[in-house]
């Protein structure tokens, strides 16, 4: 580990006069204190919201709430965003979820990978909301790093070279881990395997392959700062450059941006409630807790088109 992130972000909590907010790490993520999601006031939610793009992630504990209270809850940061995965649990088509059994033995995971979440779409999800309903004895924690500190902490130089700079971001190199990984089922990623030697996916799945490019570093709508967005499970190929050129780029800058200094981790818990903003970290899931069931629900808010 070469870099520190002292005098670069400042990761204590603001003055709120509605909230209590706990710092996790230096880096990055936060605990919101003594608040129920589903009753949350106006005044309550503003400082939320504030917290969420100043600490990059947050969390709530003791959140018990229902598929709908969740949604509601989701929906008051703006409209829901196409789930590039799931089509929702009954009734609640925004609310998608994510079982592993304890008797799957597949050896990748749902969100395994430093990732932001579904970069291959034309206007990638801004904030996604995990819900935790059950919760292994051990394992199944979930690391974020800080994108926007990544960046800062690159040389005045190296910003310069890849300021205009997009980044290719295809579904390809999951959905062929998870066809070579992945026992066949009804999570997310079973579905991705279930393709495992079909003659031809659907047009929705090639859509996704196909991808999009987005700016490797872009400028957040709200709080103007600058972020590597880059990733190394979606991110392929670099605009303009071959893939020998662009290859030891993106391998860099994903080094960079997953180093531990600039991550934070969190230990789940049952009813646990937490958030982030995909256009200022990424994240990665364990898939070490073999043996034993976890379940958790997703929503994800729409996105704008990444600048």
């Amino acid at each position: 580990m070469r870099l520190h992130p002292t005098g670069k972000f400042d990761n204590h909590a603001a003055a709120y006069q509605h909230i209590q907010v706990r710092p996790l790490a230096a880096s990055m993520g936060a605990e919101i204190v003594g608040l129920q999601a589903a009753e949350v006031t106006a005044a309550q939610f503003e400082e939320v919201r504030h917290a969420l793009f100043r600490h990059k992630m947050i969390y709530l504990r003791g959140q018990r709430l229902t598929h709908e209270s969740h949604e509601a809850f989701s929906q008051r940061f703006g409209p829901f965003a196409e789930d590039a995965y799931t089509q929702g649990v009954p009734g609640h088509r925004n609310v998608h979820p994510l079982i592993k059994e304890a008797d799957d033995p597949s050896k990748m995971v749902f969100g395994e990978g430093w990732h932001t979440d579904s970069p291959f779409l034309p206007e990638p999800p801004a904030i996604t909301s995990l819900r935790s309903v059950q919760i292994p004895p051990f394992g199944g924690d979930t690391t974020w790093a800080n994108s926007a500190l990544a960046y800062i902490n690159l040389s005045d130089a190296y910003r310069r070279m890849i300021a205009d700079l997009k980044v290719h971001f295809s579904l390809r190199d999951v959905l062929r881990s998870a066809q070579e990984a992945v026992q066949v089922g009804d999570s997310p990623i079973g579905q991705l395997a279930a393709t495992r030697g079909a003659e031809k996916l659907s047009d929705s799945l090639l859509r996704k392959i196909k991808g999009n490019y987005h700016p490797l570093v872009r400028t957040h709508p709200v709080t103007g700062e600058k972020a590597l967005y880059v990733d190394p499970s979606y991110g392929i190929g670099i605009e303009g450059m071959y893939e020998e050129e662009s290859a030891p780029l993106l391998k860099y800058l994903t080094d960079h941006l997953t180093q531990p200094v600039f991550a934070c981790r969190l230990r789940w818990e049952t009813d646990m409630l937490a958030l982030w903003d995909n256009r200022l970290c990424v994240h990665q899931a364990y898939n070490d807790y073999q043996g034993y069931r976890r379940e958790l629900y997703r929503t994800t808010l729409r996105g704008e088109k990444p600048a």
